[in-house]
């Protein structure tokens, strides 16, 4: 296994792992101490955070086994890459924001969506383009 499946594989898992302890806790810690509105924000967060944790699962998988050129494994990198910062931006600044409720933390948001549309689409556009 190459280091960047390796480094894709763990991200992915790291994150789900760290998508259950932190859903966890805003359920159990944290539901009573906030806002019905932003327990919202925070479930919105978690249920995010799982879902692009998975798709570095995929991805990882898909290194090891369908990426055969160094330009698709570029490609299937920098959609890792954005799949990343998508999980720190998005998800980083709804948690912050659920938490302590500063809106002006909202503006990062958008950032982290932008980053998830593009690696969307990297990895969309490298799988038409992989051999």
């Amino acid at each position: 296994m190459n280091k960047s499946t390796r480094f894709y594989l763990c991200s992915g898992a790291f994150f789900s792992f760290l998508s259950v302890v932190v859903g966890a806790f805003g359920a159990h810690a944290l539901k009573p101490l906030i806002s019905t509105k932003m327990m919202e924000v925070f479930n919105t967060a978690v249920q995010y955070q799982m879902f692009h944790a998975l798709a570095l699962l995929i991805l990882g998988v898909l290194l090891h086994t369908l990426v055969s050129t160094d330009l698709q494994v570029r490609r299937f990198r920098l959609a890792g890459n954005l799949f990343l910062v998508g999980l720190v931006l998005f998800c980083g600044s709804l948690y912050l924001l659920a938490i302590t409720n500063v809106k002006i933390l909202g503006i990062i948001t958008p950032f982290g969506g932008l980053a998830f549309i593009l690696a969307w689409l990297v990895l969309l556009y490298g799988l038409y383009r992989a051999d």
